[in-house]
């Protein structure tokens, strides 16, 4: 590793992510673990609740809501939700 990398940097090489924020674009690296799920169907996917939520990726079953990681776990979790659930 060469000793004048800047230790400051993320993973993009970018030290600060607000710039992506007051572009418009959600800054998912900024979300907080309350604001996080994971999707049922994929399982181990994280999933930002508000960005699935916007999107209509989300499943209300058995009295809980089940954020999902995209368009194609939809039809999945309709077909046998309590498959899901209970993983």
């Amino acid at each position: 590793m060469n000793d004048t990398t800047d230790q400051t940097s993320s993973c993009c090489g970018h030290t600060s992510h607000s710039s992506v924020e007051s572009e418009g674009r959600p800054n998912l690296m900024g979300a907080a673990e309350d604001d996080m799920a994971t999707c049922p169907v994929m399982e181990g996917r994280p999933v930002v609740k508000n960005i699935a939520e916007a999107a209509g990726l989300y499943r209300d079953y058995g009295g809980t809501r089940y954020w999902l990681c995209c368009a194609g776990c939809g039809p999945l979790f309709d077909a046998d939700p309590q498959k899901y659930v209970a993983a």
